[in-house]
């Protein structure tokens, strides 16, 4: 929980600074990009952790990936910070946080959007439309399957869910029943 707080103000942070220089999309792509390199290259994620290696030794290491992955001053200035506070290991909590204060400023809201069998490209559009019309803000849904849903379907944003699936209906009639 401290460190998710942790995470969350370093992100907040920086999506702050990126909204200045208006590259919030710019510093996330930035971010994820240098998280694959970094998660590629187990043997320099280890040295980060272990406190056997100098602080200086890990800046070397973190200037030579930085040199070979394509990042904004801000970033990389970002990333040393981190490193000089020992938060490097909560990149990816970071990232999360980043991505889900980056959305907040966009006014965009993610979610998923489960069905019992392939949905057309209208059938989703449909939906996206009327979730939109309900929150007020723009919606980007995830599509995914699930045969156990038997029909309909269940859609998940935040932690809101907005369940019409048939498993559902019929669990709620054998509740019914069972009570009496």
């Amino acid at each position: 929980m401290i460190t998710n707080a942790i995470a969350r103000r370093y992100a907040k942070a920086l999506v702050e600074l990126a909204k200045e220089e208006g590259a919030v999309e710019k510093f996330h792509d930035e971010l994820t990009v240098f998280e694959s390199v970094l998660a590629a290259c187990r043997e320099s994620s280890a040295v980060f952790s272990s406190p056997a290696f100098t602080i200086v030794a890990k800046r070397q290491i973190l200037k030579e990936i930085i040199d070979r992955v394509p990042l904004s001053t801000t970033v990389s200035s970002f990333l040393f910070l981190l490193l000089e506070k020992n938060r490097l290991n909560q990149l990816a909590f970071i990232i999360a946080g980043y991505r889900s204060f980056a959305d907040e400023l966009s006014g965009l809201l993610r979610g998923t959007l489960t069905s019992a069998l392939p949905l057309q490209d209208t059938q989703v559009d449909e939906i996206r439309k009327a979730l939109e019309k309900n929150t007020g803000k723009r919606v980007l849904l995830q599509v995914e399957h699930d045969p156990s849903l038997i029909g309909g379907v269940v859609t998940k944003i935040g932690d809101k869910i907005f369940d019409g699936s048939i498993k559902t209906q019929l669990g709620r009639i054998q509740d019914i029943l069972q009570k009496g």
